[in-house]
């Protein structure tokens, strides 16, 4: 009989042994639920790797018009997996000694350029990749011409006027908040203080042709746009592509399952050409880097980084320890990538349980229309567009789906709203009375007035 000291010596050792990816065909049943049974999409792939080899598995179409399959070369925005490769790009130009973390970034703008600071405290560039630099989510002036693209025409200009009015709501390194802004005026610095013409040139020289990514790009040539996932919104209809101009660095770039499987193994391979960059990203803060590795339950570290636009999801996920990585990309706005990244890497963590949309008649939702008060200050528009239901929340109108003709529910579109519902109970003349907001775990009534 074994030691005490060893069956935990084994017991340990068996913690960091990493359980068997799912089957392939366990994999392609979670896309044709999600994509045919949920309409939670309209084209899904996966793409994994280990030490032995690489695997993708997709289903559904890239457009809703053709019937062109999704595949391995089929071109994706990544949205904000793009702040990766800006860290990157930051963790290697300190590394050549061309920019310093700690370094202000108004050093590397135009002189005239006046950048906000709080307490006497400049925002540094590692503030900027690390979502610490009390910076908004948006720039307080952005006024979009187009709201389903909403970034395409902002210029240099306004982001530097941008910079010169705000004033920060906390000191710079001090707190988190996620800031769209902030990683793109970083990727703007960094392609300026290098001399490159534009970020996409910067990234495309360091990152995407030593890593031989050559369909990973910003700009879409055509040969590439015959290849492109159309994006759609939760209920599947095609929205534009979102183009991010100046903020290019937060979230502009357009990829492949197959080139995002050569830069999740990238991040693991110290001998690859970005080796020497994950490091710095991945050590904590207060060891001199970035801190943007997670740990992982079993020890070390996981590497990973989701991205949304208007009408796409992705995601990204790499565990060191395993040698283990995976991507999963979406051509819809629906949160649907993340758990299945996570699940599929590790099968002891359960995917999420979506609900199937009802066949419900749209001339139900007369008796559901009108504005019910669920605080004093608050108060729901429930609509319907075109035989759709909407809520209108804080200014922006979400689509209710029907689980029942009185009860509905929100896609999963964001960590505020997923699985949330909304129950309506009639009143005395048919129509809805009141409705009941089932929300992170609260019961709120809201009572209709109008």
């Amino acid at each position: 009989m074994a030691e005490p000291s060893a069956n935990r010596e084994i017991a340990m050792s068996l913690a960091f042994i990493p359980p068997g990816l799912p089957p392939n065909e366990a994999i392609q049943r979670m896309l044709v639920q999600r994509v045919d049974e949920l309409r939670l999409s309209r084209g899904m792939i996966i793409g994994t790797s280990d030490a032995r080899e690489r695997i993708f598995v997709a289903h559904g179409y890239r457009d809703g018009i053709s019937n062109d399959p999704v595949k391995r070369d089929t071109i994706f925005e990544i949205g904000s997996i793009t702040k990766l490769f800006t860290a990157l790009l930051l963790a290697d130009m300190a590394q050549r000694g061309e920019v310093g973390l700690d370094e202000p970034v108004a050093h590397l703008l135009p002189s005239e350029v006046s950048v906000p600071t709080r307490n006497g405290r400049d925002i540094t560039l590692c503030d900027l990749a690390t979502h610490r630099s009390g910076l908004p989510k948006r720039p307080t002036n952005l006024q979009p011409r187009d709201p389903d693209d909403p970034y395409a025409h902002y210029t240099a200009s306004e982001l530097y006027e941008f910079l010169g009015e705000h004033e920060l709501s906390s000191t710079p390194g001090d707190a988190y908040r996620y800031s769209n802004v902030g990683a793109g005026l970083l990727g703007h610095a960094l392609a300026r203080r290098a001399g490159a013409r534009d970020y996409e040139t910067l990234l495309r020289d360091r990152i995407l042709v030593p890593l031989a990514m050559n369909d990973t790009v910003i700009g879409l040539p055509p040969h590439l746009e015959q290849r492109l996932a159309s994006p759609h919104d939760s209920s599947l209809e095609a929205i534009p592509l979102w183009n991010l101009n100046v903020l290019a660095g937060a979230g502009a770039l357009r990829s492949t399952a197959v080139d995002m499987l050569i830069f999740v193994e990238a991040l693991g391979d110290a001998q690859s050409p970005i080796g020497s960059m994950v490091s710095p990203i991945v050590t904590p803060r207060e060891q001199g880097g970035l801190g943007l590795g997670a740990p992982h339950p079993n020890g070390g570290i996981t590497i990973a980084h989701s991205g949304r636009t208007g009408g796409t999801r992705s995601h990204i996920r790499y565990i060191p320890e395993w040698e283990r990585g995976i991507v999963v990309l979406s051509n819809s706005n629906v949160d649907a990538v993340v758990d299945l990244g996570v699940h599929i890497l590790d099968t002891r963590c359960s995917p999420l349980w979506f609900r199937k949309e009802a066949a419900v008649d749209s001339a139900v939702f007369t008796r559901l229309i009108g504005r019910y008060q669920i605080s004093p200050r608050r108060v729901l528009e429930v609509t319907n567009s075109d035989g759709r239901l909407f809520v209108r929340h804080t200014g922006e109108a979400i689509r209710l789906f029907p689980s029942s003709e009185w009860q509905y529910f929100y896609r999963a579109i964001n960590a505020q709203i997923t699985n949330a519902q909304i129950t309506f109970e009639p009143g005395d003349d048919g129509r809805a009375a009141r409705l009941i907001l089932h929300e992170n775990g609260s019961d709120r009534i809201a009572v209709r007035v109008a």
